[in-house]
């Protein structure tokens, strides 16, 4: 058994299986905590735990997976081009919705961490949250934080912008698809785009143009880390 699951096809069947039990109980119940992702680590997490399998055998494949974060990400760039003409007459308030999402981001998670007495290394790894994977483990360790309390941080911030990023922008009455694309974007990532790739085409180019800027931006701002604390 052990051999089984130490092999990196294990990781990825399980994975790959789990995400389509997700897919399929989304489809079927129709409810927002039948979330595929949720479902999906559900899963995960029940196999490994009932039949006693380390983690670490399981990332054996899974770390194959996650070698696709980067390109996977790249791709939204396509959704970008297709709606380059708006970003033209709109570049200002993009810019500086961004900006504003991750400078709110980043200012919320060193405030907080402040109030409830956290120390640097917890505070760098949620720094990064609302930015997708590969760049929020980059800046994560570049500034002594723990990488998966960073990757765990990021899936939480991203499951929770995807179930609740339709609701909000009802609620805010956000009108403006350009506008709502970058605020999920800017808070949710990857996984808050795929919720707005189905609002919209707009809301969804915008929430990945908004995954790469916010990305950067978060980067530098995460510099000045050392000095706040």
């Amino acid at each position: 058994m052990s051999e089984l699951t130490a092999s990196p096809f294990f990781g990825v069947t399980l994975t790959v299986i789990a995400y389509w039990l997700g897919l399929r109980a989304q489809k079927k119940t129709g409810l927002v905590l039948c979330n595929n992702m949720i479902v999906t680590v559900a899963i995960i997490i029940a196999v490994l735990a009932a039949f006693q399998i380390p983690y670490e055998n399981y990332y054996q494949g899974g770390s194959i997976i996650n070698l696709l974060l980067g390109p996977a990400t790249a791709c939204m760039a396509v959704n970008v081009y297709r709606k380059l003409d708006l970003l033209k007459k709109n570049w200002l308030p993009v810019l500086l919705g961004c900006f504003a999402g991750a400078l709110t981001s980043v200012g919320s998670i060193l405030v907080m961490c402040r109030l409830f007495g956290l120390d640097a290394a917890m505070t760098a790894s949620l720094l990064p949250k609302s930015v997708t994977t590969p760049i929020a483990t980059a800046v994560s360790e570049s500034h002594g934080g723990i990488q998966a309390i960073t990757v765990a941080a990021v899936i939480v911030t991203g499951i929770l912008g995807n179930l609740t990023a339709p609701y909000l922008v009802k609620l805010f009455r956000v009108k403006d698809p350009v506008a709502a694309g970058l605020g999920i974007g800017a808070c949710s990532h990857a996984i808050g785009t795929a919720k707005a790739l189905e609002l919209g085409e707009t809301e969804g180019a915008m929430s990945s143009l908004a995954i790469g800027a916010c990305g950067i931006i978060t980067a530098l701002l995460a510099l000045g880390f050392d000095l706040f604390l």
